[in-house]
């Protein structure tokens, strides 16, 4: 009899507990959300240079673009912090102390956090919900959960960014990269963690149609900084005409 009043006293407490533990993890996600719809280009461009980068270049709201109408310190500073975004986004776990580190949920927990930064990133709430690709953000998220991986494709994206000079497809051969070094290279076992690995080379792909049209059209716009003086100027005189 005394075992059944405790149960009925204790029911209440941990549905109480149970109910908490849902809202706040609610309040983190969308505290997640508003650190990666902080709109890094466009305030840099309104503040710096006068200037909205939706209406200008590729109207990307993203580090690529702002190197070429701002420069490469200002695209430099948005690429840092667009990847740290997603990066706190993540780490935004340890507010808890419900989730005990390397197991299931907790790695769970941490996608969705960092799902939030990217959909913030995409759709920014500040300025009418118009943002970037999310590609440096994504970047910030596996960094912050599967480090080896991420620095791995980050040689692919450079190796190949040197050989073709093109960050679009450097993005999308290294996106595809990941889920082969998560599950053949390192042998991940989490299940979310695989599924997510394979979701980011689906998602590269889909946020890169335009750039993929471009591609096979031959419209692509090329990083300049990493040629030579003469190619520059050619490339220029090429993409001007």
């Amino acid at each position: 009899m005394q075992d059944e009043y405790l149960c009925l006293y204790l029911q209440p407490n941990i549905y109480s507990k149970f109910l908490m533990h849902i809202v706040y993890n609610i309040g983190i996600l969308i505290f997640a959300y508003l650190i990666g719809a902080i709109p890094t280009s466009v305030w840099i461009g309104k503040s710096f240079f006068g200037i909205d980068i939706r209406e200008r270049g590729s109207k990307n709201a993203g580090s690529t673009n702002a190197m070429r109408i701002f420069g490469w310190k200002a695209g430099l500073s948005v690429l840092f912090v667009d990847v740290f975004k997603g990066w706190l986004a993540v780490n935004l776990i340890h507010l808890t102390n419900y989730y005990i580190p390397e197991t299931g949920d907790f790695v769970e927990f941490q996608l969705l956090l960092g799902i939030a930064a990217i959909i913030g990133h995409i759709f920014p709430v500040y300025v009418g919900f118009r943002g970037g690709k999310g590609v440096a953000t994504l970047f910030g998220l596996v960094l912050a959960i599967n480090p080896e991986p991420t620095l791995l494709c980050t040689g692919v994206f450079i190796m190949t960014l040197i050989v073709t000079k093109y960050v679009s497809l450097s993005s999308m051969i290294a996106a595809f990269a990941f889920p082969i070094l998560v599950i053949f290279v390192f042998k991940t076992t989490t299940p979310s963690l695989v599924l997510f690995s394979l979701i980011i080379a689906v998602l590269l792909l889909f946020t890169h149609q335009k750039n993929i049209e471009r591609l096979l059209r031959k419209e692509e716009k090329k990083v300049l900084f990493l040629m030579s003086k003469r190619r520059r100027e050619l490339e220029r005189l090429k993409q001007s005409a």
